[in-house]
């Protein structure tokens, strides 16, 4: 089994719609800190499991300094994210979304 991580910082505002008061209710910022791990038990025509590229791009390319209430149809919560994450990026089993260093969220499948 191949196994690759690929890790960066997505800035980005959301604000949480949620059913008990909360200052998570207004429109705020973080800098995200996101690992994407992917296996596979073959690699791909270019010696790959999934390139970082393209990893780097369907993510942090889509959510990079923008408002996640308008770029994603779902209440982005760091739970929702990471999931999201886990089914757009091939092979990705797992994802782990920090929004601090001591509030993170992981998705594994």
């Amino acid at each position: 089994m191949y196994y690759i991580e690929k890790s960066f910082e997505i800035s980005a505002c959301h604000h949480l719609i949620l059913d008990h008061g909360s200052k998570c209710e207004n429109i705020h910022g973080h800098n995200w800190q996101v690992t994407v791990y992917c296996k596979s038990e073959e690699l791909d025509n270019n010696g790959m499991v999934v390139d970082f590229t393209l990893i780097k791009n369907k993510i942090h390319g889509r959510l990079d300094h923008q408002d996640l209430n308008q770029k994603l149809d779902f209440n982005p919560t760091a739970e929702n994210i990471a999931k999201w994450i886990v089914d757009e990026i091939p092979h990705c089993y797992k994802a782990r979304v920090a929004e601090t260093a001591s509030n993170v969220a992981i998705y594994e499948r």
